[in-house]
């Protein structure tokens, strides 16, 4: 245990944080023996309760003009600014990210609220036609109790970006955290909630049950979730009787084609952000890397050299340069994955140093590693590590690197490296994603005005800006006749 004190973090449910019952710990996995938080354990009950509220409470804030929602989301904005130096901390010890990361999903969450505000007015203007014979308005109005599920990896953003367009198209919401990174996020939301009417944000704590009767809930009218495609599954099955909208952002195997023309040291610089941030553990993460046969000696030499810079070790240590894998289950599965490319043809490089090789067998923690002479055909290319190892991969041609690209049940993001941007550009419209890069695939290379989700088995729908704020709304076409 450590001295610092543990929060007890109960249900938020019609503006009150509830008395806290049976409670549930939550550890730190850089610190195993640290007990980080302590968390309700959420029942179907709770789930019931929390949606009432919710929709009790979206009669009077779907009437709430436009212009005060985008106010309130503004404000919900300067929240997360003035909270992130207290909270950020905590969630690095709730999900083992670095401190700068977790201050980046604060800083982009902020982001989402306030770009999402100030569409708002816009957005709601409604398209008229009025001629000889009749006058028609289509109209955007909400869809109603909005059932949100988020992960642990970056829970900051990944909440504001259902959470902003829901509340500025005039739901109200029923979040459910991660298990794994409850804590922080329960806390800035209790914060946020003060802002806006009684039950416009509720949060529920569980497991699967509780996602299940969230999401299956019959006064629940859309789903906003992100996270594994297994999950997803089970979401679309809770939806289905009662013919939910949902919207599912998903997990990727993000591949990065490298051309024969790419500049090797620009071309690290950005490309290395996208495959170790967060230990890999990003749904639009670079997960595998194809280089000219020609080029890929010098590329791979290259980027193993980069790589061993770096340090692993706990996230509030600032000589770590990534942290832990998030929970125990997600280590094995990384671990396993290893074990089976190192008894591969593969070639299996492991780099990198540990911050503190006492305390190593204290947390979830893996080294980075590049796997090197694979074939595109390998587990370690297939399938989405979401952990610090990544594949080079040598391809003979431009049709052939775009075939392996998109040789993936999932289709989230990509990227291409080139110093000629009109080859770059003809490239990347060729690959079958919900996104294309063009010399960067990182935090940095996404954009507000850029609709963000996947295709394939990567999701349904989209988020960021009016394209995000469409899945919350129906449209409703009013004829009348002269």
């Amino acid at each position: 245990m450590t001295a610092t004190p543990i929060p007890r973090v109960g249900h938020l449910i019609d503006g009150e944080m509830t008395p806290v019952g049976d409670l549930r710990d939550v550890h730190d996995p850089g610190r195993l023996q640290d007990v980080v938080a302590q968390v309700a354990v959420g029942t179907v009950d709770d789930v019931d309760r929390a949606v009432r509220a919710a929709h009790v409470a979206y009669a009077a804030w779907r009437q709430t003009p436009a212009s005060e929602r985008a106010a309130l989301l503004m404000a919900a904005g300067d929240l997360l600014t003035t909270h992130s130096g207290e909270l950020a901390p905590l969630l690095v010890r709730e999900h083992g990210g670095v401190l700068w990361e977790a201050q980046t999903d604060f800083a982009l969450g902020t982001g989402v609220l306030q770009h999402t505000a100030s569409l708002v007015e816009d957005f709601f203007r409604p398209v008229q036609y009025d001629d000889e014979q009749s006058f028609i308005s289509v109209e955007k109005v909400p869809r109603g109790v909005v059932a949100a599920v988020v992960p642990w990896n970056m829970p900051v953003v990944l909440t504001m970006m259902k959470l902003a367009p829901a509340l500025a198209t005039g739901n109200t919401v029923v979040l459910k955290p991660s298990p794994f990174a409850p804590a922080a996020l329960t806390l800035l939301l209790q914060r946020v909630a003060e802002l806006f009417p009684p039950g416009v944000i509720n949060v529920v704590h569980g497991e699967g049950d509780v996602g299940a009767a969230l999401t299956g809930h019959p006064l629940a009218r859309k789903v906003g979730f992100t996270g594994g495609t297994l999950t997803a599954q089970k979401v679309i099955h809770a939806t289905a009787d009662t013919i939910k909208n949902v919207t599912l952002e998903l997990g990727g195997n993000d591949p990065a084609i490298v051309l024969d023309d790419v500049d090797i040291d620009a071309a690290l610089e950005r490309m290395l952000k996208g495959v170790y941030t967060r230990s890999g553990q990003i749904c639009f993460a670079v997960k595998r890397i194809y280089v000219p046969r020609g080029l890929y000696q010098r590329f791979s030499d290259a980027f193993c050299e980069r790589v061993d810079e770096y340090a692993v070790g706990h996230g509030l240590d600032p000589a770590t340069s990534f942290g832990p894998l998030n929970n125990e289950a997600q280590h094995k599965k990384v671990t396993d994955l290893l074990d089976r490319t190192r008894n591969s043809t593969a070639r299996l490089v492991e780099l990198g140093r540990k911050v503190d090789a006492d305390s190593w067998n204290d947390g979830y923690y893996v080294l980075p590693h590049v796997v090197l002479d694979v074939e595109h055909e390998a587990p370690v290319s297939c399938e989405e590590q979401f952990g610090p190892v990544v594949p080079l991969i040598a391809y003979d041609d431009e049709d052939q690197a775009v075939r392996w690209a998109n040789d993936s049940a999932y289709g989230l993001g990509s990227s291409v490296w080139t110093t000629d941007p009109d080859r770059g550009l003809a490239l990347a419209r060729r690959i079958e994603a919900g996104s294309t890069f063009i010399n960067t695939h990182s935090f940095e290379s996404l954009d507000l005005r850029m609709p963000f989700g996947g295709i394939k088995e990567s999701g349904i729908g989209r988020e960021f800006g009016t394209a995000g704020m469409s899945e919350y709304v129906e449209d409703h076409a009013i004829r009348r006749l002269k």
